[in-house]
């Protein structure tokens, strides 16, 4: 995550969040199966294509019935149980799509998260929805039924992001899962990764702690806090902030 963004090996990098959840993951030979599933593409390959490999042939789907299960923001598990939610589903045909010679994009859409294909940028690509493509009258529609209200679509809503933005994302998404099943472990290491993220602002950084300390946890919150007090770069006067916060979850504790 502290690479530059261009640099940012996204596929390895979700793998390795996978591996937040089962240490014993073989990130390599993972990387070798994504190699594997792209070789099937055979010829000259474009988005059609590789749409057509990912979900026709590999079947890969949106899982419209347990949506919130961790399992659907792990890269291997989602091609075991060929289920995942949009943002998994877009990695893994941005990055089979990067092995075939096609070169995709992530769209930040708020609550839905999008494909777009460079050549065709006004219709963007729904990997929960076996990949329809969607104009920006049924992003809207989308975005509205996802919120539950109206909401106007303004350009920046459906920018272009970079790994970093989807790696951050995946992790706020494991995290919610994670608290609604009130699993202290998985808020955990969630928590340690979220942590290392470049440019966290400090607010982000105490929600992260207090996050853990809402779960009991306060001996690792305060752990957090105190790390990121030492962290390289973190200023004096924030430094002090984090420590004082540290020592009242410690309070809490004791």
């Amino acid at each position: 995550m502290a690479l530059p963004e261009e640099a940012i090996p996204l596929d390895e990098a979700a793998l390795l969040i996978a591996a937040g959840a089962d240490p014993s993951l073989d990130v390599s030979a993972q990387l070798a199966r994504l190699d594997a599933l792209a070789s099937q593409q055979r010829g000259a390959a474009g988005t059609e294509q590789v749409c057509h490999l990912v979900f026709t042939t590999l079947g890969l789907r949106g899982d419209s019935q347990t949506y919130d299960d961790p399992r659907n923001s792990y890269l291997h598990e989602v091609l075991d149980r060929r289920l995942g939610i949009p943002i998994s589903l877009s990695v893994l045909l941005m990055e089979i799509g990067r092995r075939c010679g096609v070169a995709l994009e992530g769209v930040g859409m708020p609550g839905h998260f999008l494909v777009r294909d460079p050549d065709r940028p006004d219709q963007l690509i729904d990997a929960f929805s076996g990949g329809r493509r969607l104009d920006h009258a049924e992003c809207a529609r989308l975005v509205q039924a996802v919120a539950g209200q109206a909401i106007e679509l303004s350009g920046d809503m459906l920018a272009t992001v970079g790994s970093r933005s989807i790696l951050a994302r995946m992790l706020a998404n494991l995290d919610y899962s994670f608290r609604r099943r009130r699993d202290s472990n998985g808020v955990r290491w969630v928590t340690g990764m979220r942590a290392v993220i470049p440019g966290l602002s400090m607010a982000d950084r105490i929600a992260l702690a207090d996050g853990l300390a809402g779960l009991g946890c306060y001996e690792e919150a305060a752990a957090q806090l105190e790390e990121m007090a030492r962290a390289p770069g973190t200023s004096t006067e924030d430094a002090r902030t984090l420590r004082t916060r540290a020592q009242g979850v410690l309070a809490q504790f004791n």
